[in-house]
């Protein structure tokens, strides 16, 4: 089953939280902190895999979590970082998350990373001072990302068949290919995309879509039109093939309402080189519409018979030197996109607004200090307090009004102001 969108759960690993531990060696005479610190969480990363050309995987399988770090140990040792997860897609697949593109899968082997893993939280060794030379104190494993993600997919193709039902495209691509799509003398038998590798020369070939046949209003979801208009919009060179079996006028007036349901989906497929060609030419009216058609198109129009061969090997020859074309016109750019996990905060700002009787402190550091922090301890609450001194927070506190015994909020959590 051929599908095209998806949505999955992502979790990077946590990380592996600190120890606190005290060097004790038989005839050693100085011991100290040597809690180790956690390991880093793994990530989870998608990968394009040219293997795979539907999202049909996900309809089962939709959470994946990478592996958390390993907890740290006495002696200074570290702990273990979490395995990373890779999740194959297939190429053309775009990641959206609330809405928010933020990445394009669009080239083989592209690996991206859609969730974080937590960093490690470090040991009581990090906490030693001159004036506190014992520290009881070890940070928890930060959290990794967890996302919703919706995918999209959007297949690659040098060229795409475009056309009224029963105008003959499965039938083009079945002759043209490998390809073996559904052929049937009735509406509709194309009830998903088909692909197909076109071999021109022994050095040259070009992959090529057909789409479900297009009716009045498929731009706005009559037919199926709606759901895979989307797959010829990465396309080089659109086939506009028209039914020869359809009487002149009725020809040039299907050949008038595809373009305009192309128009009214995206106004690019407009832009995208078209080439015209009519089918079913083993058809005696077909001469007919093929001049019809002639006359009601700039350039020329190929006749074909994908059931004798007769014109084929010459449209798909024309559709390569095309493609060629528009590829040396319009190389691929890579993605610009900025990936989230990969952003940055602007500023380490902080806010802090009344909420009911306490007041809660916003701030993507503070809020991971917080989370990192063992507050049920005195040490680790006095750590905190320290860290909302040193971010801005407690001058803010008091301006909106915060004094000693005043609960804040931060997170999921709560500490008392003192």
């Amino acid at each position: 089953m051929f599908v095209d969108q998806a949505r999955i759960s992502v979790h990077g690993g946590d990380g592996g939280s600190g120890v606190v531990s005290f060097r004790r060696e038989k005839y050693v005479p100085r011991g100290g902190p040597d809690g180790g610190d956690g390991g880093r969480g793994g990530s989870v990363y998608l990968i394009a895999d040219p293997q795979r050309t539907t999202l049909s995987e996900f309809r089962h399988k939709k959470s994946f979590a990478a592996e958390n770090g390993g907890k740290g140990s006495g002696a200074n040792c570290h702990g273990r970082t979490g395995a990373d997860v890779d999740v194959p897609v297939p190429c053309g697949t775009l990641v959206r998350e609330d809405g928010k593109l933020i990445a394009d899968l669009d080239r083989p082997g592209e690996r991206v990373c859609v969730a974080r893993g937590g960093r490690g939280g470090l040991g009581n060794q990090h906490f030693a001072t001159p004036t506190h030379q014992a520290p009881r104190l070890a940070q928890r494993g930060e959290p990794g990302e967890r996302f919703d993600l919706d995918l999209e997919l959007k297949l690659l193709a040098d060229a795409g068949i475009v056309g009224v039902p029963n105008a003959g495209k499965s039938t083009l691509l079945a002759a043209v290919s490998a390809a073996r799509p559904k052929i049937a003398d009735y509406p509709f038998t194309t009830l998903e995309p088909q692909l197909g590798v076109v071999n021109v020369d022994v050095d040259a070939s070009f992959v090529l879509v057909d789409v479900p046949g297009l009716i009045e209003g498929a731009s706005q979801g009559a037919g199926l039109g709606d759901r895979f208009l989307s797959h010829v919009e990465r396309t080089l060179v659109l086939v506009h093939l028209v039914d020869g079996a359809a009487p002149p006028d009725e020809a040039v007036a299907q050949l008038a309402m595809i373009e305009q349901e192309l128009g009214a989906w995206n106004p690019r497929l407009l832009q995208l080189r078209r080439i015209v060609a009519v089918s079913k030419l083993d058809l005696p009216a077909a001469g007919e519409t093929l001049q019809a058609i002639s006359r009601a198109v700039d350039g020329r129009v190929y006749g074909i018979s994908a059931a004798t061969g007769a014109g084929v090997k010459e449209l798909i020859r024309a559709v390569y030197g095309a493609i060629v074309a528009e590829r040396a016109a319009t190389p691929r750019i890579p993605s610009e996109i900025v990936l989230r996990p990969q952003e940055k905060p602007k500023t380490a700002s902080v806010s802090v607004i009344k909420e009911g009787r306490a007041y809660r402190v916003r701030g993507r550091a503070i809020e991971r200090v917080a989370a990192m922090t063992d507050l049920s301890t005195d040490e680790g609450q006095a750590y905190f307090l320290r860290a909302l001194h040193r971010v801005g927070a407690r001058r803010k506190l008091e301006r909106a009004g915060a004094r000693p015994g005043d609960r804040i909020r931060i997170g999921d959590h709560e500490v008392v102001l003192s």
